[in-house]
């Protein structure tokens, strides 16, 4: 990581309910940290996916909402980047899982314009039955619902800087998109990147563990050692630390197929393991034995 990243990691400002009126409709436990990125770009971090902050003249923007009962708190962190209780004028949504869209309703009916890829719209829309977790996601409310959609991309010029959004099809689901800030060479990757942890690829949702690997070949193409890489889930890291994760998806794959094709059944695989390289990949969200069954699930 860099010495910037380094310098920056411990700032920390929490949303507290003193701070403006709006705070007040958070519960007291919940606190939101904001680390500056560069520029007008802020992390802020609740308990769901990360999100992204444009503070500028132009006003604020941000990407993604967390879950729903931290989205107080993070207009309340906002409000204090901004000095205004406003809310956002944009929200970008990466995909479209409640720990990214939860608080996509708080922002919607206090007049953020939510900017999403068609299929975020489709699903929020729509009951979602998500196997892979046990859970039924009703449809979203109205306000929660992106107003502008897009196919394979938009763009936005805002707080001086160009930000390209991009469709990345069939990785983590089928409506994932990766941000560029091109003035701060800072990328924000949504739910494609989980920072050193195995990660949940949606298969329910078009996801594919492969199509995922080819994503982020075409990312790091893209990106440069200067650039600052925010994960979904996890800390600011860089394009080495998003080479680690590739090199991950590609070792761990490929074990997991070639033992399919020896004619391995996959309750061996499992019982097998991916070797002690990478036990600590699955101390997160996703274990080791889920993250083989949506590889081998991904072959289907």
């Amino acid at each position: 990581m860099k010495p910037l990243l380094h310098a920056l990691a411990g700032l920390s400002l929490a949303a507290l309910a003193s701070t403006h009126s709006l705070a007040q409709e958070a519960a007291p436990e919940v606190e939101v940290k904001v680390t500056p990125i560069a520029g007008p770009l802020y992390l802020l971090q609740g308990r769901g996916g990360n999100i992204v902050a444009s503070v500028g003249e132009d006003g604020a923007l941000i990407v993604d909402s967390d879950y729903a009962n931290y989205a107080p708190a993070h207009q309340a962190a906002v409000a204090e980047l901004t000095g205004s209780d406003a809310a956002p004028k944009f929200l970008l949504n990466t995909h479209w899982h409640f720990d990214h869209t939860g608080g996509n309703n708080f922002f919607g009916e206090r007049g953020s314009v939510i900017i999403a890829h068609q299929n975020i719209r489709s699903r929020m829309s729509t009951r979602q039955d998500m196997k892979a977790l046990g859970r039924v996601i009703e449809p979203s409310p109205k306000p929660a619902l992106p107003v502008v959609t897009y196919g394979d991309s938009i763009a936005l010029h805002f707080n001086g800087d160009d930000i390209q959004v991009e469709h990345f099809p069939t990785g983590h689901t089928d409506g994932d998109s990766i941000l560029f800030f091109a003035a701060e060479n800072v990328v924000h990757m949504g739910d494609t990147f989980f920072f050193d942890r195995f990660p949940f690829v949606d298969i329910g949702s078009g996801g594919n563990a492969f199509g995922l690997i080819a994503n982020i070949e075409a990312v790091l193409i893209r990106i440069d050692d200067d650039t600052i890489v925010v994960p979904g889930h996890g800390t600011l890291t860089d394009k080495a630390g998003l080479e680690r994760y590739h090199n991950m998806l590609v070792t761990t794959s490929s074990l997991v197929v070639a033992k399919l094709e020896e004619g391995m059944p996959i309750e061996r695989i499992t019982e097998e393991g991916l070797g002690d390289e990478w036990d600590s990949w699955g101390t997160g969200f996703i274990d080791e034995a889920k993250f083989i069954s949506f590889i081998a699930g991904s072959l289907d």
